[in-house]
């Protein structure tokens, strides 16, 4: 029997950076949300556990050393992998932690075992089990420690990213280390990394003043670390009017157009 599971892209729609702790992580708060398209895996049982990797963004991706294969030795099932990588990769949207949460449910279902504890979940990254729910969530913490916010579940969202390499790392040493306040309201919220990120790919900030121009757009920001920019909708309608704007504009941009789960 082979399933399929989808690894939904995973947006920051505010991430507000706290302090660096004494271990090297940061506090954040911020607010998940997860778009009903990304990454797809399927699964069958087997003698021993197997990925292969295909889809637009599969070039450079071990088999071998990935989230995925560590999800099925957590969960301790052997299965034959198979991943499609729709998603740019390392850009701020889920990415291996969003492939390692899709590996988990998946082989729950397949194998009729229920998931790893969040504590588990959280040794692969700190991102997975916001994740593995893919649900819109408040974390705190590291992003670990999650509780419900108001659902924007339907809301009409715009993936753009520019294809340029931003590592995760230089971006936080970049961040300035300045608290600038809690996070209450995610409308009114910020991402306190799109500032290094600009200083670091100025196309990014390019890229968000020009989403916010669109047509019916509620909202435009930098998700995680980037590079990838998000839009948000007032319509379907509005959206569809910004892909044709965007791969028209920015035609060597990746553009992906979803809603929110």
């Amino acid at each position: 029997m082979i399933l399929t599971e989808a690894a939904y892209a995973k947006v920051n729609l505010a991430l507000h950076v706290r302090r660096r702790r004494d271990d090297g992580y940061h506090e954040l708060e911020t607010v998940f949300a997860f778009c009903e398209h990304g990454d797809v895996l399927t699964a069958e049982l087997a003698g021993a556990t197997s990925l292969t990797i295909d889809g637009p963004f599969a070039d450079g991706l071990s088999t071998t050393d990935n989230l995925v294969v560590r999800a099925a030795d957590v969960i301790g099932v052997t299965a034959r992998l198979h991943l499609t990588k729709n998603l740019p990769v390392a850009s701020g949207i889920g990415g291996g932690s969003a492939d390692a949460a899709a590996a988990l449910r998946l082989l729950a279902r397949l194998s009729g075992r229920g998931l790893p504890s969040a504590d588990v979940q959280r040794a692969l990254g700190a991102d997975v089990p916001a994740c593995v729910g893919s649900q819109t969530m408040r974390g705190e913490g590291v992003g670990e420690a999650l509780s419900p916010v108001s659902d924007v579940t339907g809301t009409p969202i715009l993936l753009v990213n520019p294809c340029i390499p931003l590592s995760t790392a230089a971006v936080f040493q970049a961040w300035d280390g300045i608290d600038r306040g809690p996070l209450a309201d995610w409308r009114e919220g910020r991402n306190d990394l799109e500032a290094p990120a600009w200083r670091l790919v100025p196309e990014i900030a390019d890229l968000v003043a020009w989403l916010a121009r669109r047509h019916d757009v509620t909202l435009a920001r930098m998700s995680g670390s980037g590079a990838t920019c998000f839009a948000l909708f007032a319509s379907e309608a509005a959206r569809a009017r910004a892909v044709h704007e965007t791969t028209e504009t920015y035609p060597g941009y990746w553009a992906m157009e979803s809603v929110l789960r």
